[in-house]
C-alpha cells in the first residue's frame, strides 16, 4: 500500500521527503555536537552511559530552542518591513541547525557587553547580511 501511494502521489513523495531530511538534519546535528568522541559512548556503566545520552539531548534541544526562537525573531523583523513569508514555506523549515554552534575550544565571553547588547524581552540583536537588493543599493 505504501509503495504504490508512495509511487503514484508526488504530493506524498515530496511530504516524505520534507520529513525524511528534517530528520536528517536533527541527526546531523546530533553527530557534530557529539563529534568529541566521534559519536562513541566511551562509558563502561550503564548509569554513566545514559547520562552521557542525557547530556547530549540537553544540548540538541539547547541549540534547536535557540534556533528556533531566534528564527521566529527573524521572520516578526522581516514581516515588520513589510516582507511577506508564507506560513505554508516556515513550516517546512526545521530549527535543527549547527550554524550558531562552536565546536572547537571555548569561548570567552564579555558578559557585560553581551547583556548592554539584550533587548527588553532579553534577546541579542539580529546580524544583519547583506542581500543581492542590499549589496547594489536597490
Amino acid at each position: 500500500m505504501y509503495a504504490a501511494k508512495n509511487l503514484s502521489d508526488e504530493s506524498y513523495r515530496r511530504k516524505i521527503a520534507r520529513q525524511l531530511n528534517n530528520g536528517e538534519s536533527l541527526h546531523s546535528l546530533r553527530r557534530q555536537l557529539h563529534y568529541a568522541r566521534e559519536g562513541k559512548i566511551t562509558r563502561r556503566q550503564p548509569d554513566h552511559q545514559n547520562e552521557q545520552a542525557w547530556c547530549l539531548t540537553v544540548v540538541t534541544n539547547s541549540a534547536i530552542s535557540w534556533h528556533t526562537e531566534y528564527m521566529g525573531l527573524a521572520v516578526g523583523e522581516l514581516r515588520a518591513a513589510g516582507r511577506e513569508v508564507d506560513a505554508e514555506l516556515l513550516a517546512h523549515i526545521s530549527p535543527a541547525h549547527s550554524s550558531a554552534v562552536n565546536y572547537y575550544g571555548s569561548i570567552t565571553v564579555d558578559y557585560d557587553r553581551e547583556l548592554v547588547q539584550l533587548d527588553e524581552k532579553g534577546h541579542r540583536p539580529l546580524r544583519a547580511v547583506a542581500t543581492d537588493e542590499t549589496a547594489v543599493g536597490l
